[in-house]
């Protein structure tokens, strides 16, 4: 099992800057692939962003890519989001995912992942 929590978030102005942490517990936190994900008020969790267990694939939705930056410190045990050139549409409660897995795959849909953090929460004014 792993633990999740996600840090980081806050409120900025639109084309401002952000970076997101998730911190997992166990020591193998390097065969996980972990995903960020979203949830605006009144909308369903959607998939942001995901990355491989040794952080040699990433993939990204249509609506961050080129904006947001996914990666992880084995190490530290640790996922990063970084999000530049925010926008209000960006405003949500963003959570971490993980999935024990060494494979290649990266998948998008919430049901790929069986641990979540508890969210943090990003306010893009205008």
């Amino acid at each position: 099992q792993v633990q999740l929590v996600e840090s980081g978030g806050g409120l900025v102005q639109a084309g401002g800057s952000l970076r997101l942490s998730c911190a997992g517990s166990g020591s193998t936190f390097s065969s996980y692939r972990m995903g960020w994900f979203r949830q605006a008020p009144g909308k369903e969790r959607v998939f942001v962003a995901v990355i491989s267990w040794n952080g040699g694939r990433t993939y990204y939705a249509d609506s961050v890519k080129g904006r947001f930056t996914i990666s992880r410190d084995n190490a530290k045990n640790t996922v990063y989001l970084q999000m530049n050139n925010l926008k209000p549409e960006d405003t949500a409660v963003y959570y971490c995912a993980a999935k024990f897995s060494v494979s290649s795959l990266l998948p998008t849909h919430t049901n790929n992942y069986d641990y979540w953090g508890q969210g943090t929460q990003v306010t893009v004014s205008s």
